[in-house]
């Protein structure tokens, strides 16, 4: 049988030039993205495919409204993630946390311009939104050594030509994460520096169709990757030689498998290391009949951040009656707060009609009832009452916004905690819960 280049060349050759989700059928494309495991499986699954098209145009007009909206000339931002939204190009994401080499400025008419690591501004050209690829917005000192300055000062003077051209040259500058040589270059160029930070997290805050359609997508790819991890462990702990890095490399894997990008944490933790929690995974050993939890922080298919939670109870023997009062309690903290949500109810009002936990619980619940997610944890957190700061969130709940409802149940010196951690949905008239893993029936009772 013969072999023609035309399908060889493809991600999928059952496909003609662009894939479901509008990105080039292209085995040699720059742009990443799903695998064809996460395409199958999300078609098994009936789910729908967003459009990157007009995704990317939805936080484009998105963030430029909220520019407009302020008065401002223009938002500069550092923060990987906040470039991902705007462009929805990725570079060496981690790396970049540490070293920023990366930055984008979005003018008030919504011109575009990204600086990127000076051999690669390619990873950017198939999104028409970036008009112009630029380099030199590396501002740490590995970089530049003892003349950061100079290259500070070139970085301002090409914002301010930018500024005049497409901000109307108004000089109320919103910057998110920048280095402190770039802060006082920019003010010596006549900036005026804002809060970036505020701009993009209300950006980012209220996901548009496609985004909720990539969400869906990305949560079904974890929850598959979940599987694949609670079965490893079901079949491995207790062998005496399966750590708890053995069981959180699975999850690592499957989401790299399916175009997942990187795992913001390690909170994965056994028996007594589950309290208190916050015990990140590592060497030990696993043991039959003890807990297992974990918290995901798993930045997946498109950027999308799943964040959710699971406690399991592995072994032959029943868990103890009180690690099943704590299950139970957990399930209903995060199912009663849930049902609080909906468009217009106020963060205040979440925080102060919240589920109370136990007093024996009190002192190690989580740092926070809920908080958004989006491309990663953001915007906004919902406190408890004890924990709460007056104005530090005074808004009302929109369809769009995404949020995660927290539980985190065990005493003061107990041998076990539980973590359960729900990703839901706002929408027009209440809330859907886009998290389907089920609970561990054992540690219910059942």
């Amino acid at each position: 049988m013969n072999t023609h280049f035309r399908d060889t060349r493809k991600i999928d050759p059952r496909k003609g030039t662009t894939l479901g989700d509008g990105s080039p059928n292209d085995n040699d494309r720059v742009e990443i993205g799903p695998t064809q495991l996460a395409f199958d499986e999300w078609a098994a699954a009936g789910l729908e495919l967003p459009n990157l098209e007009k995704m990317r145009k939805f936080r484009w007009e998105r963030l430029t409204r909220h520019i407009v909206d302020r008065g401002y000339g223009g938002l500069l931002m550092f923060d990987p993630l906040n470039i991902r939204y705007a462009t929805d190009s990725t570079n060496m994401q981690l790396w970049n946390t540490h070293n920023p080499f990366r930055a984008c400025l979005l003018c008030a008419d919504g011109y575009m311009v990204l600086w990127d690591y000076k051999n690669s501004p390619f990873l950017s050209k198939f999104n028409p939104l970036v008009r112009e690829a630029r380099s030199g917005a590396d501002l740490f000192y590995f970089d530049r050594g003892d003349k950061i300055g100079p290259a500070a000062d070139n970085l301002a003077k090409e914002i301010r030509d930018l500024i005049r051209e497409h901000g109307g040259d108004n000089t109320r500058l919103a910057v998110d994460k920048i280095m402190l040589h770039g802060l006082r270059s920019l003010e010596r160029a006549g900036f005026e520096v804002m809060d970036g930070e505020e701009v993009t997290e209300k950006s980012r805050s209220v996901k548009g169709p496609e985004e909720i359609k990539a969400m869906r997508c990305a949560s079904h790819a974890c929850e598959t990757a979940v599987q694949a991890m609670e079965d490893f462990a079901r079949a491995n702990v207790g062998d005496g030689t399966t750590s708890e890095d053995d069981v959180w490399a699975v999850l690592h894997a499957e989401n790299i498998r399916r175009g997942g990008e990187w795992i913001e944490t390690r909170l994965l933790a056994t028996g007594q290391r589950t309290n208190p929690w916050f015990q990140e995974c590592g060497p030990r050993i696993t043991r039959q009949n003890e807990i297992l939890a974990f918290d995901t922080d798993l930045v997946g298919s498109y950027g999308i951040c799943v964040d959710i939670s699971r406690t399991w109870w592995i072994g032959d023997e029943p868990p103890r009656p009180d690690m099943i009062e704590a299950m139970q309690i957990s399930v209903e903290h995060i199912q009663t707060n849930m049902e609080m949500l909906k468009p217009g109810v106020t963060i205040p009002e979440l925080t102060a009609n919240c589920h109370r936990l136990p007093d024996k619980y009190q002192q190690q619940k989580y740092g926070c009832l809920m908080h958004g997610v989006g491309l990663c944890d953001e915007w906004p957190l919902v406190a408890y009452p004890d924990k709460a700061v007056e104005g530090a969130f005074d808004y009302p709940l929109e369809p769009g916004m995404t949020l995660c409802v927290e539980a985190l149940v065990g005493e003061v010196g107990g041998d076990f905690s539980i973590k359960l951690e729900d990703q839901v949905l706002i929408t027009e008239d209440g809330y859907e819960n886009l998290t389907k893993y089920p609970f561990d029936s054992r540690l219910l009772g059942a």
